[in-house]
């Protein structure tokens, strides 16, 4: 029998000579084939699709100083860039679980730290809700340092299929697992306006909530169905078409910002998951034993806060950051995401 005969395709081309769309970006999501197109986005201020740029690295070893022979927890692994750089500090000795809920990135990440030396003799991953580190504890005894970035990855943000911004064209998703759970097309379907309302103002103190939540009632009512990203976003256009011409823009903008974040914390239970996270946190240190937070909002911020100073009083921790550390302004230039981050830390008594 002939073998037939293999068509090579050609790569999709795009139009103009920038890609726009995340699929055209093919260099930067292949940082490893094309070092030097990533390293031209970075410099531009820019984050490459499908990575992530870990936030306050050296603010977080700094603090950290971890030893070989220590086991530390990355309470949430995403890219895998704050992981590989707690395994570095152990130089083979030691050990570091890391956990995430997302199925589509957790794969990922954990085969580009395998490429990179970092095997399960030194690294275990887990899909498991960080709100669960008492489980992990179970298994793999008390930790001498624990990490969360509880920021949304850039890879979650960029690719238009998870649904995480208005500025491309998605469903309206949302979900950090997309295999459970209710999608955010599927919460602002079955809501009342009350319950929306006090939503957006909780979870982004969005000044607008009120005229937003009518505006997705009314649209509900015509059974008219949010279903994309898009559609939430004119949402939102039309909710705010009261607010002047030259001031519109800025201000639909801004309220896009806050309302996605306000539907990914509800739909993701992101402050429930916080607090049992923080109130099981101090089982799994071992005394003397090291926390570090990274937040992105003044809600999550008021959490840690509030946490770590009733753990202070209690005696459960010796000492913690009297005032939030924030990335360098070279940081920020080189990353505009990291911008809004605030560190916290603690010590275990």
């Amino acid at each position: 029998m002939e073998e037939k005969e293999q068509v090579h395709k050609r790569r999709v081309r795009y139009s103009g000579t920038h890609p726009k769309t995340f699929k055209e970006k093919y260099k930067e999501q292949n940082p490893e084939k094309y070092a030097d197109t990533i390293e031209k986005v970075i410099r531009k201020g820019s984050t490459p699709a499908g990575m992530h740029i870990s936030i306050c690295v050296d603010e977080i070893l700094d603090f950290f100083k971890i030893k070989p022979g220590q086991k530390g927890l990355d309470a949430t692994l995403g890219y895998g860039g704050h992981t590989q750089e707690l395994l570095k500090c152990l130089e083979g000795k030691g050990h570091i679980y890391a956990l995430d809920v997302d199925p589509i990135e957790i794969e990922k990440t954990k085969k580009r730290l395998a490429s990179k030396g970092f095997g399960p003799e030194i690294l275990t991953v887990k899909q498991i809700n960080f709100a669960n580190i008492d489980q992990v504890a179970e298994e793999a005894g008390k930790f001498d340092f624990v990490l969360a970035d509880l920021g949304v990855s850039s890879m979650q943000i960029d690719n238009p299929e998870r649904g995480f911004t208005y500025k491309f064209e998605g469903p309206l998703d949302l979900r950090l697992n997309p295999e459970k759970g209710i999608s955010a097309a599927e919460r602002l379907f079955d809501i009342t306006e009350e319950e929306l309302q006090g939503m957006l103002e909780e979870n982004s103190d969005e000044p607008y909530a009120k005229e937003i939540a009518g505006e997705v009632i009314r649209r509900n009512r015509r059974k008219d169905k949010i279903e994309t990203t898009t559609q939430f976003k004119e949402t939102i256009e039309a909710a705010l078409s009261f607010i002047p011409q030259k001031e519109r823009k800025e201000a639909v903008r801004k309220s896009c910002q806050r309302c996605f974040q306000a539907l990914r914390i509800d739909v993701n239970s992101e402050f429930e998951v916080l607090y049992n996270f923080l109130d099981k946190l101090p089982e799994v240190l071992v005394p003397g034993g090291r926390v570090a937070i990274l937040t992105f909002h003044s809600g999550e911020d008021r959490l840690v806060k509030k946490a770590f100073k009733a753990g202070r009083k209690m005696g459960i921790y010796r000492e913690i950051a009297e005032d939030v550390i924030r990335p360098s302004a070279e940081e920020c230039n080189r990353n505009p995401r990291a911008r809004s981050t605030k560190m916290r830390w603690a010590v275990r008594a």
